[in-house]
């Protein structure tokens, strides 16, 4: 006779079900209600009214070609130009944040909560109609790019300077000192040692706040553009009105899409990278 005991199932319920056969009727019941939604919307759905009005391939031969060569590369320029100079003013801002001074850390401090509590739309807006009336006779060069690439910049800006500080202060401290002990100033330390460091460290968000700059740069809207400088939900929007149908704003939707997705998961394929790493 075997001296190995067998396992005891576990306790069962009042219903004769233990722990385990529970939890997988739980889950065979979700999946059964999941299934008689889907079935449900799919018989009440008139899918050829929704071919109709929303995927109709008849109308990609004029609406296509525009989206991609004006709405998708004023799209582009908009969102590289202002995640440049959010990238560039962020990190100026997070050292600043950081600093000795005291006035440096209140400016810092000051601008992020400004720039992180207004709506971005309420800065694209101050920029294109308040600015002219401030300053009359000036303008922001290379109109409307400019006044887009700054707004777009300095609502980033404010968002990535949290970012870097966090990334500084990831930094190991022993590598300033080692790095002060060998005779480096301050600033050069920060330079050649923390930031380089710093950066690597905030990748993955950084990449994240590129994915929420490219939807925001629909925002450009509010300042009102002209046909050719219209960026991807400006143009199918009005595609969608000139032709009474909304496939145009759907395939700008897609187009989006199509930018989005890679990087949401080149996003996560660095954040798992760094996890590995530690």
């Amino acid at each position: 006779m075997s001296n190995t005991a067998k396992a005891e199932p576990g306790p069962r319920s009042r219903t004769g079900f233990t722990p385990r056969q529970r939890r997988k009727v739980g889950i065979g019941g979700q999946y059964v209600a999941l299934v008689a939604v889907a079935i449900l919307a799919i018989t009440m759905v008139d899918w050829e009214r929704i071919q109709v009005n929303f995927f109709n391939v008849d109308m990609l031969g004029e609406v296509w070609p525009e989206l991609f060569t004006v709405g998708l590369v004023n799209t582009v320029i908009y969102t590289v130009s202002g995640y440049t100079l959010g990238f560039l003013l962020g990190l100026l801002i997070a050292v600043m944040r950081l600093s000795a001074l005291r006035l440096n850390r209140i400016l810092a401090h000051g601008y992020i909560e400004i720039f992180r509590g207004v709506p971005a739309l309420l800065v694209f807006l101050i920029l294109a109609f308040g600015l002219p009336i401030a300053m009359p006779g000036r303008e922001l060069p290379f109109p409307p790019f400019g006044t887009v690439a700054l707004a777009l910049g300095l609502v980033s800006a404010a968002y990535m300077a949290e970012t870097f500080r966090a990334g500084i202060q990831a930094v190991p401290k022993g590598q300033v000192e080692a790095a002060r002990s060998l005779g480096m100033s301050a600033p050069r330390a920060m330079i050649t040692i923390v930031l380089p460091q710093a950066i690597r460290i905030v990748i993955p968000p950084l990449t994240n706040e590129l994915i929420l700059l490219f939807k925001d740069s629909s925002l450009v809207f509010a300042i009102g553009i002209t046909a050719g400088t219209a960026d991807l939900s400006k143009i199918g929007n009005d595609l969608a009105t000139e032709h009474s149908n909304s496939t145009p704003f759907v395939l700008a939707g897609l187009t989006y899409l199509l930018i989005t997705i890679p990087l949401g998961y080149l996003v996560r394929r660095l954040e798992a990278r760094q996890a590995k790493a530690r």
